[in-house]
């Protein structure tokens, strides 16, 4: 196959499968493995050789850390250093020596042993960031704490790698071998660091003075590209290279200009290089021996998980952060394929022995997707689930308003009440909120608003007012339903999240309806025409102009709410009418 139709396979691979598993509620990252799985020598064949487009899919993987190495100012470096040596280090040495244990228990030699337990340590840093990126946890505490984690793996590959040939054969280069080549390796990233400083952004200043985009762009890739190569050719990580090139930028002018220049490129190469980890999975050997390979992946996950959970909660992180992290990083990573080449090489490792690990390693990446998957979903709501407990006890007080919901909506109404002296009771469906409210000294009942006999002993049958303060739409509706069919002399006001919650209450026959953000927006409006130059009288006529006539339209809309084609052409309508309107008579113009 050419290389020209190797692209479109991929091309079009990707165009199928992430829209569909995505559709499914799955991440992105699990249709490339699928993809690639699918299209590898044990599916349809078209990736004949994973390993020939393995050095242009690491190229992802360099730019994922040159991306996140952007966002870290230096200083924010020096935060995590705490974090880096408690979390990170704890969990490579104590997670390296319980599988090591494993392995040597299980009949491996100690040096193969060894080797299998440091290489399953590391976690896989696209896979996890790009997951953790998917469902915005990366700035959570788990986030940072894998984030600290990963990061302490990847600069731990670099003396990892000096070492192994130490436990290689007699032709090893020795213990001064190994020292050289990691002081080479310091060295260079000093080198880095200098250069990264006094040539790189001399550089990016120059090119963007030509005010050529491409040459910018150029520009950012030689950067990334560049470092990686720098690196390499010291025998480091060339993400670690790329990352710490990606830091000392982090500063400058030009962080977004070289975030967006490279966003598509990393996408595109992080998607091919987790094709090119289900093109690898060797589903001969899975079929001839499914249950040690399934096995090892599956006792990976357990032990790796519990390890990460444990040191997360000696490290004073919630239950629920712990838990997140145990399903983030339990899963072995891309430098587990390199480290068991290497000592496959280096006769450190039997080939067989080598294989049927990269296969687990493959197989835990494709369930680290799938398992987070099942921890949002089910797990985390399951454990999360606070103990029953029992509504309050409401007794009518002669209060002339009930409030049902006090989050910040429904509390500046109570606090406007209380400073006019009208006494009203308030009810939330939230215990944590309840109790965070009475801290304060304020007096609010934990109940849910939509039964009625808790509307009953709240005095519905003898007060004034019912406020429906509730932001959840479909509950708010419920409430306003039951109290208008039970209290017919309840007169109702109710918030709104939008158009069409401020339709549906109307058509309930609420006295009052007011969209959530609407007065706030009016008063910003009215201020920005101030700042444009507008008279102060003239801003409240548009203004109010607009509000009045945007009711009007919100009334007729409600004649065709269910009809998607008229609600259309009444948008276009009223957009036309309200233009033409202040066209005709507009105050102040500007």
């Amino acid at each position: 196959m050419t290389l020209l139709a190797q692209a479109t396979t991929l091309l079009l691979a990707t165009v199928v499968a992430v829209p569909l598993f995505r559709a499914l509620g799955l991440s992105a990252i699990l249709a490339f493995i699928g993809a690639g799985a699918a299209l590898g020598p044990w599916g349809i064949g078209a990736i004949r050789d994973p390993h020939s487009a393995q050095e242009i899919a690491e190229l992802g993987v360099v730019f994922l850390l040159f991306v996140i190495g952007l966002e870290l100012r230096p200083a924010r470096l020096r935060v995590m250093r705490h974090a880096l040596l408690r979390l990170g280090l704890s969990q490579l040495v104590a997670t390296t020596i319980v599988l090591s244990s494993l392995g040597w228990l299980a009949g491996l030699p100690s040096s193969t042993a060894l080797v299998a337990g440091l290489a399953l340590s590391l976690s896989s840093t696209p896979l996890v960031l790009q997951l953790m990126a998917e469902r915005g946890e990366l700035t959570s505490q788990q986030g940072r704490s894998a984030f600290a984690i990963l990061l302490l793996q990847d600069i731990a590959v670099m003396p990892v790698i000096a070492v192994l040939p130490l436990l290689g054969a007699a032709d090893s280069p020795g213990l001064i071998a190994t020292l050289l080549s990691a002081l080479r390796g310091l060295g260079v990233l000093a080198l880095l660091g200098v250069g990264g400083r006094y040539l790189l952004r001399p550089l990016l200043r120059a090119v963007a003075a030509s005010g050529a985009r491409e040459a910018l762009t150029a520009a950012s890739l030689l950067v990334v590209v560049g470092t990686a190569l720098i690196a390499d050719l010291a025998d480091l990580s060339r993400a670690l290279g790329a990352f710490v090139a990606g830091v000392l930028l982090a500063d400058s002018e030009y962080r977004h200009e070289l975030e967006a220049d490279l966003e598509p490129f990393k996408g595109l190469l992080l998607g091919l290089f987790f094709m090119t980890v289900g093109a690898s999975a060797n589903l001969g050997l899975l079929a001839a021996d499914p249950v040690t390979v399934i096995g090892i992946a599956l006792a990976l996950l357990m032990v790796k998980g519990m390890i990460l959970w444990a040191i997360a909660r000696a490290s004073g992180h919630t239950h629920q952060a712990s838990r997140a992290l145990a399903v983030a990083l339990p899963q072995a990573g891309e430098f587990g394929f390199v480290l068991f080449s290497l000592a496959e090489n280096g006769g450190v490792m039997e080939s067989e022995i080598a294989d049927t690990l990269v296969l687990a390693v493959t197989l835990s990446m494709i369930a680290s997707p799938l398992l987070m998957l099942a921890h949002s979903r089910w797990i985390e709501p399951w454990l999360s689930q606070p103990p029953a407990r029992p509504f309050d006890e409401v007794t009518a007080d002669g209060s002339r308003v009930i409030i049902a919901g006090f989050g910040r909506f429904g509390q500046i109404i109570g606090r406007v009440l209380r400073m006019c002296g009208i006494r009203f009771t308030a009810l939330d469906g939230s215990a944590d909120q309840v109790e965070l409210i009475r801290r304060y000294g304020n007096i609010v009942y934990y109940g849910d608003a939509s039964r009625l006999e808790l509307l009953e002993s709240a005095g519905a049958s003898q007060a004034e007012i019912l406020v429906v303060a509730i932001g959840d739409l479909e509950k708010s509706l419920h409430i306003v339903a039951l109290a208008r069919r039970h209290f017919p002399k309840l007169k109702i006001m109710a918030r709104a999240r939008n158009r069409r919650h401020a339709v549906r209450l109307m058509d309930l026959g609420v006295h009052y309806v007011i969209r959530e953000t609407m007065l706030s927006s009016l008063e910003l409006a009215q201020h920005t025409l101030e700042s444009l130059g507008m008279s102060r009288a003239d801003a409240l006529d548009a203004v109010h102009g607009f509000r009045v006539h945007d009711d009007h339209a919100l009334e007729k809309q409600r004649e065709f709410q269910n009809d998607e084609q008229k609600l259309i052409q009444g948008a276009q309508d009223v957009a036309r009418e309200l233009e033409s309107l202040f066209q005709g008579d507009r105050p102040g113009r500007l």
